[in-house]
Parts: structure tokens; C-alpha cells; sequence
């Protein structure tokens, strides 16, 4: 059974690439992408996925703000933040809010769809 996937994040032309190259893995069905933390926690609640992928710089809520509030609607939901650079600090707080991994937008889509698809037995 392929994992269920959402993906968060605002630049359109990386969400739709991500979620076209994800929706082409065997493992991985992509249940919906969308540019925001309020949408992304309104799609989840719908949806039930089992990982959402998501950006650290969002607007309106940033990522560690929609992590705690996927965990509100969605406990059963991993959260992994994908970000294209974050300090130390940042990681920190997305694990604090219930995060279960940290990758950067530049680790290889294999590094990608394996923490994914791995992640809901971790959960």
C-alpha cells in the first residue's frame, strides 16, 4: 500500500515539480499539495494523510507553527520539513513541534522518497 503523501509549500513551480516526481514513485501516492500552513492544516483534517512534506518559510503560519497544528488535527500524520537551508535552532523547533526528520530541498529525491515511505512504521 503506497504512503500518502501531502506537500506544503509556496514556490508553485517547486510544489508541482515535487509532487509530479513523488506521484511517479511506486510507493508514494500524493493525496494533495498546497502553498500554505492554513491550507495544508485544512487539507489534512479532510484528507488523513500519512506524511506531509513541508517548507520551513511559509506564509502567514511558518512551518513550525503548521507542524504543531498538523499534530493538533492530525496526530497520526508524520510531519517532515523539507527546507532549502535551516540553522541549528530552527531544526530544533520543528522537531519540538513534533517534526519527525529535517531534510534539505537539495538531498536527492531517492534520500526523499525513502524518509518518506520509512516514516509511517516510525510513527
Amino acid at each position: 500500500m503506497a504512503v500518502r503523501v501531502v506537500v506544503v509549500e509556496d514556490n508553485d513551480v517547486f510544489r508541482e515539480a515535487l509532487v509530479l516526481l513523488l506521484g511517479q514513485q511506486p510507493d508514494v501516492e500524493v493525496v494533495g499539495g498546497v502553498p500554505g500552513g492554513e491550507e495544508a492544516v485544512e487539507l489534512c483534517r479532510r484528507v488523513a494523510p500519512d506524511v506531509v512534506l513541508l517548507d520551513y518559510r511559509l506564509p502567514g503560519m511558518d512551518g513550525v507553527q503548521t507542524t504543531a497544528a498538523l499534530r493538533a488535527v492530525a496526530p497520526s500524520t508524520a510531519v517532515v520539513c523539507l527546507t532549502a537551508s535551516a540553522t541549528k535552532r530552527e531544526e530544533e523547533a520543528f522537531l519540538e513541534a513534533g517534526a519527525v526528520a529535517v531534510l534539505t530541498k537539495d538531498a536527492p529525491l531517492d534520500e526523499i522518497v525513502e524518509a518518506i515511505t520509512r516514516l509511517p512504521s516510525l510513527r
